[in-house]
C-alpha cells in the first residue's frame, strides 16, 4: 500500500506563514483572556509576517486587526474599572 502526500502549500518563507498564524491565534485568544499580552503579540506577529512576505494575508491581517481590538478592549475596560486588571 502506498501513501500519497499532499504537499502543503507554503511561501518563500514558511516562518512568516507560521507567525501569521501565531497572530491570528494570539489575537483571538486575547479577545478573551490576557489581553495585556497576546494584543501587543498579534501586532508584532501580524506585521512581521506581512512584513517578510506571508501567503496567509488574511490571516496576518486579521491577527492585527485582533490585535488592535485587544489593546482596546484593555484601555476601555481599565478606564472604566480604574485598574490595569479588569474583569466583567
Amino acid at each position: 500500500m502506498t501513501s500519497t502526500r499532499i504537499p502543503v502549500r507554503t511561501g518563500p518563507h514558511p516562518q512568516a506563514d507560521r507567525m501569521a498564524v501565531a497572530a491570528f491565534v494570539c489575537g483571538l485568544l486575547g479577545v478573551l483572556v490576557f489581553n495585556i499580552v497576546l494584543g501587543p503579540c498579534a501586532v508584532l506577529f501580524g506585521a512581521a509576517a506581512l512584513y517578510r512576505g506571508t501567503i496567509r494575508r488574511l490571516r496576518a491581517c486579521l491577527g492585527l486587526a485582533f490585535g488592535a481590538l485587544d489593546i482596546g478592549l484593555l484601555v476601555v475596560l481599565s478606564a472604566h474599572s480604574g485598574t490595569i486588571s479588569w474583569h466583567l
